[in-house]
């Protein structure tokens, strides 16, 4: 996967977006694409990046106003008429405000929506602890017919925004504000339900999902000549790539996770239930220690909450004292 890793990932100067930024160009891309594709918003256009989108096609722009769970049951609704409605707020209102909406109206009716949760993560820094989303995933990977995408960069976001307007069925896309490295490049391929190994290894495994990926490959480039990391991208939560993960692990032996979430319910919650079913092995988890966050500079809060390049090192070092 070298040659779809972007040749600057390793610079001081690689270049940063948020990838809600990817959002706000590939929701145009879809409704360029497809006259169904509508969007909604729950007063932060600017925000959650559906200013261009509005500006484009106003008459398929919905100002909901601040009223997430009405939102929710609108863009059901719309769905049951044909409709592919994205709509987007900050995750921790939605879904976290609207998830019986979205649960009810959209799940159980297997509609056709889109659930896009901005400035999700500790990263969201001075907002601090209640607009930092740090459950959303958890939430929404139980719902039955839902699928989870949590992109690693801006370019990712892009893709996989076009991804589930293609895709027949409820999603949820989870975004951050921060800018963060771009690691990718636009031949990167992505498709849902599939993860990508970014760096071969054969000592440990690292499984990780959106913009905190990053830490895990510095982490595997500061332990180069030392350990031999295999790290892999798994933008898909659910559905899981099984066959990727397992052909990994089945090679190292042992994984850590990296996720800008809680280290129960999210990404590796969902790696220890594959592996405790199919092929049990150490897990170590890198995200959230069952904690609500504060209001910081972001870098600052990562660092105190153990989710830097550092703090995946040492985990790789626990990993691998409880594989030997």
């Amino acid at each position: 996967m070298d040659n779809f890793l972007n040749p600057k990932l390793y610079a001081k100067d690689v270049e940063q977006l948020p990838t809600r930024n990817g959002y706000g160009d590939g929701l145009v891309l879809a409704a360029e694409k497809d006259v169904n594709v509508v969007g909604l918003c729950a007063d932060l256009t600017g925000s959650v990046c559906m200013l261009a989108f509005a500006k484009k096609f106003p008459e398929r722009f919905i100002q909901v106003g601040v009223a997430e769970q009405n939102m929710a049951s609108v863009a059901a609704g719309l769905a049951v008429e044909g409709k592919i409605p994205f709509f987007a707020s900050y995750a921790v209102f939605s879904p976290g405000r609207s998830w019986d909406q979205i649960r009810v109206n959209g799940c159980y009716n297997n509609a056709n929506i889109k659930v896009v949760g901005a400035h999700a993560g500790i990263s969201v820094g001075p907002d601090g602890a209640t607009h930092q989303a740090l459950e959303d995933i958890a939430i929404m990977r139980v719902l039955p017919n839902m699928i989870v995408i949590v992109p690693c960069d801006a370019l990712e976001t892009k893709k996989a925004t076009l991804a589930a307007a293609a895709h027949k069925g409820p999603v949820y896309l989870r975004l951050t504000r921060e800018k963060t490295p771009i690691m990718t490049t636009e031949q990167t391929p992505f498709v849902i339900g599939k993860a990508s190994v970014y760096r071969e290894g054969t000592d440990i495994t690292i499984v990780g999902c959106g913009p905190l990926l990053y830490e895990a490959l510095i982490a595997a480039e500061q332990l180069k000549g030392k350990v031999s990391v295999e790290v892999i991208n798994c933008p898909t939560i659910k559905p899981m790539d099984t066959e990727t993960i397992l052909a990994s692990v089945k090679k190292t032996k042992v994984v850590v996770t990296v996720e800008e979430h809680q280290i129960t319910g999210g990404l590796g919650g969902a790696i220890c239930e594959l592996l405790s079913e199919q092929y049990p092995i150490p897990v170590i988890r890198v995200g959230m220690p069952d904690s609500f966050g504060e209001s910081g500079n972001p870098d600052e809060l990562l660092t105190k909450y153990g989710m830097k390049a550092g703090d995946i090192v040492r985990a790789v070092q626990k990993a691998l004292s409880l594989k030997h």
